[in-house]
């Protein structure tokens, strides 16, 4: 990332809107704002953890109420909220800080939310090969709360279920009312 570029971009674009950056409250606002979205774009990295399943554990898997944040791809504007991240597990068993790392992996870039969902769901399904791949995700999008249609408190939620959690019912309505408490 070129921070350099990027506060002076912050600069030119708040003196476009008639923000002046010329006084003390503000001279140091380009530089931080550059440095902001740097840090909404920048997961941190890290190394998927996994065990053999020696028990041969065979049940859902659910880390739920994880908190992330995102930006909207279409307005830059942040979106957050909460995921529910589960699996069938067959031959391996993934640390469980794993599932809020690959959250964390994903939310970190602009984004849109449905396909935020997705690529969890698809990682784990690649890296693990489970049984199955449940993620529900409920957020708030400050690009419809705090701006046009100004819908405040409301969420959206999206869900992408994999293998025998969206082909059985049983385990998909087990993973869907675990997900939400």
């Amino acid at each position: 990332m070129d921070l350099v570029a990027a506060e002076k971009a912050a600069r030119d674009f708040l003196s476009a809107l008639d923000i002046f950056t010329d006084d003390e409250t503000m001279s140091e606002t380009p530089r931080r704002m550059a440095k902001a979205y740097a840090e909404f774009f920048t997961p941190r990295p890290f190394d998927l953890t996994t065990f053999p399943n020696d028990d041969n554990y065979d049940e859902l898997v659910v880390a739920r109420d994880i908190p992330f944040h995102s930006v909207c791809e279409h307005h830059l504007l942040p979106f957050h909220g909460r995921a529910a991240v589960g699996y069938l597990p067959r031959g391996r068993i993934l640390g469980l800080s794993k599932l809020a790392r690959v959250v964390e992996k994903f939310a970190l870039r602009p984004q849109v939310q449905e396909r935020l969902t997705k690529q969890i769901a698809d990682w784990l399904q690649i890296q693990l090969d489970p049984k199955g791949v449940g993620v529900v995700i409920e957020a708030e999008h400050t690009c419809m709360t705090l701006r046009g249609v100004q819908a405040i408190g409301s969420t959206t939620v999206t869900s992408t279920m994999l293998g025998r959690l969206r082909s059985d019912p049983r385990s998909r309505q087990e993973f869907l009312s675990v997900a939400r408490h």
